[in-house]
């Protein structure tokens, strides 16, 4: 039997859900297509791997006892930039062959724009940290691709710092610990305020942008000029911004779909969109996303079974531990710690 409940699950399949559709809703600037597939770009393809080694990081814990999971997300990384081409990476990088089934799914072979940061970080073959970050970029992919680290039990903030540094790192911080509070059963709204009411846990840049995305959503009603001064390019800590402006003017769950449309405006390139999905998506679950959107999302599938097993394998275990067995034999396939 599951210890899972409802509430968990929901949590994490609106929070992934919502993240992807708000990747693919950002890459259309707001003007959604008619038809056709809503494809993602390399920041969702990038949460994608973040989840997968998340998933491959407990595995570890539960078989080995010990684990650093940034070091296991950071191969997921590794099997993204193989399956991709990247130079510098084969199928066969130094041995450690991209395993499990993420890294066969077609989407995620083709190329949705660059991460310069991501690739550069990589192709250094140097995991950073948070007091020694790798290179010097304050990416907004640093936040996207780590907004699923909310729902997992470790600092977000480490696994932006593998590849980004200063203000990134603590924009990625900042908004895991608004999702780690909705999980919790928090409101959104609430959540938001709790965290911007917490002086010194992450970089003033990124504190900064909080606080001011949350008084622009009290002083009236969803201004363009607004999202625009708030979310002016791709930093982490513009998307951070205009997602959270995004969210506290449009918190209702009657308002999601205008809430996306109004974020992928914003003009940084669509990465407030995804921020603005995630959260949403995290408070009021995936029965809140407009179901035309989700029925043409490219990696609906993916992202849907990758928040799931997240959330199975947090909680119930299937590939067994050091003192109970496997109710899965295939999961250690799947996610090979």
């Amino acid at each position: 039997m599951t210890k899972v409940t409802a509430e968990q699950l929901a949590t994490a399949r609106g929070c992934v859900l919502g993240l992807m559709l708000g990747d693919a809703m950002g890459a259309t600037g707001g003007t959604v297509p008619a038809s056709g597939p809503l494809r993602a770009t390399s920041a969702g393809q990038l949460a994608c791997f973040t989840m997968d080694g998340l998933i491959r990081a407990h595995v570890r814990h539960r078989h080995r006892g010990i684990c650093h999971p940034p070091s296991v997300v950071w191969e997921s990384y590794r099997s993204w930039a193989a399956i991709q081409g990247i130079p510098g990476f084969t199928v066969d990088h130094g041995g450690h062959s991209p395993a499990g089934w993420l890294a066969k799914v077609p989407a995620l072979a083709e190329r949705r724009g660059s991460a310069p940061a991501t690739v550069a970080a990589l192709q250094r073959r140097k995991m950073g940290t948070v007091d020694e970050p790798n290179g010097t970029s304050t990416g907004a992919h640093a936040l996207t691709r780590t907004l699923p680290v909310g729902l997992y039990p470790c600092d977000p903030a480490e696994m932006a710092a593998l590849t980004h540094a200063g203000d990134a790192v603590g924009a990625a911080g900042l908004a895991g610990a608004v999702i780690r509070l909705l999980a919790g059963d928090h409101g959104l709204v609430e959540a938001l305020e709790s965290v911007a009411s917490e002086p010194g846990q992450w970089s003033e840049a990124a504190e900064r942008s909080l606080a001011p995305a949350l008084a622009a959503a009290r002083s009236g009603a969803a201004s363009a000029h607004e999202l625009a001064r708030l979310a002016p390019d791709a930093r982490a800590v513009s998307a951070l911004a205009g997602g959270v402006y995004t969210t506290a003017c449009f918190p209702g769950r009657e308002t999601v779909r205008e809430a996306l449309l109004f974020a992928a405006s914003a003009g940084d390139g669509g990465h407030a969109a995804t921020v603005a999905g995630a959260l949403l998506g995290a408070a009021h679950g995936p029965d809140a996303l407009p179901v035309d959107w989700l029925s043409r999302l490219e990696l609906a599938w993916t992202a849907d079974t990758l928040a799931r097993d997240l959330v199975t394998e947090l909680h119930d275990s299937p590939s067994g531990g050091e003192y109970f067995p496997p109710t899965d034999p295939h999961w250690r396939t799947r996610y090979p710690g």
